[in-house]
């Protein structure tokens, strides 16, 4: 008897995690892989079904996951760094009514297994590597990520719900600052890195780029690949119902030395000058 292939789906799949997994299960040839997207245009890869779907519709929800093994569920409304201060709410009403539809439907639909990407903001600042349950519910997240902090929370915990009622394993990962191919480099919606990256490029010999704050702010910085790594891990290996887990590169950087190192690759004379106004 011939052995049926996973449907595996990668929601997001046009957005900088979801591609970066797709295109790496595209190559898995004991899957049937499917992928959403919204309003970006589809991956041109023979390898991936690609499926329009609006995510916050019940009705495109129970379409896509309606047959599905495995859900990898990458995606999100997202912004950047500037967004996250002056339109904080743009990561909190989308998100949690689009995975509360999800991981409903998965109930619903009885999938097997499905990945969810929280994030560390939620932690309070330490200078050391932190322990999932280094986070404590009765200290205040730091104000500028108080809104996405509490609906990661609350969807971390929804995902520990479904699991203990329904057949559906639950894999929560908290990842660090992610890098890496189909990241966002424009300035309005990049992070760090990208928009670091986007500076150096952009700036011509002698000339001087600015530096929100200090620059002496730490960041724990992870490549995409090695977050991919790890989903297939948990795919694989994980046999409880419900499982949460940070995943990082373990050392920081600060902002300072990691504008320096960027700045030392591209080969360019370029100062670096503090916005002290900017958090």
């Amino acid at each position: 008897m011939l052995k049926m292939k996973k449907k595996v789906l990668v929601c997001g799949a046009t957005g900088f995690i979801g591609r970066n997994i797709a295109e790496f299960f595209a190559n898995d040839t004991n899957l049937e892989l499917y992928g959403t997207f919204f309003k970006s245009l589809a991956l041109n890869n023979p390898n991936i079904k690609m499926i329009q779907a609006d995510l916050t519709n019940k009705d495109d929800v129970n379409k896509v996951v309606k047959g599905m093994d495995i859900i990898i569920q990458a995606a999100a409304t997202t912004s950047g760094a500037k967004e996250i201060i002056t339109k904080p709410y743009y990561h909190v009403t989308d998100n949690a009514v689009m995975n509360s539809l999800i991981f409903r439907s998965a109930y619903e639909h009885k999938v097997s297994h499905i990945i969810f990407f929280s994030c560390t903001v939620m932690y309070q600042s330490k200078n050391e590597p932190v322990k999932e349950s280094d986070f404590d519910a009765n200290k205040e997240i730091f104000p500028s990520y108080f809104g996405v902090g509490w609906t990661k929370v609350y969807l971390e915990k929804m995902c520990e719900f479904y699991s203990r009622i329904g057949d559906t394993k639950y894999t929560v990962i908290r990842h660090s600052n992610i890098y890496g191919p189909h990241d966002k480099f424009d300035l309005e919606r990049s992070h760090v890195f990208g928009a670091t990256m986007t500076k150096v490029i952009t700036a011509n010999e002698g000339e001087k780029i600015v530096v929100w704050g200090s620059g002496e702010e730490q960041r724990d910085l992870l490549y995409v690949s090695d977050l991919v790594d790890f989903v297939e891990l948990a795919i694989k290996n994980q046999k409880t119902k419900f499982e949460l887990y940070n995943v990082g590169y373990g050392k920081s950087i600060s902002i300072n030395d990691l504008v320096k190192k960027i700045i030392i690759c591209s080969g360019k004379d370029i100062k670096i000058e503090q916005d002290l106004s900017q958090p």
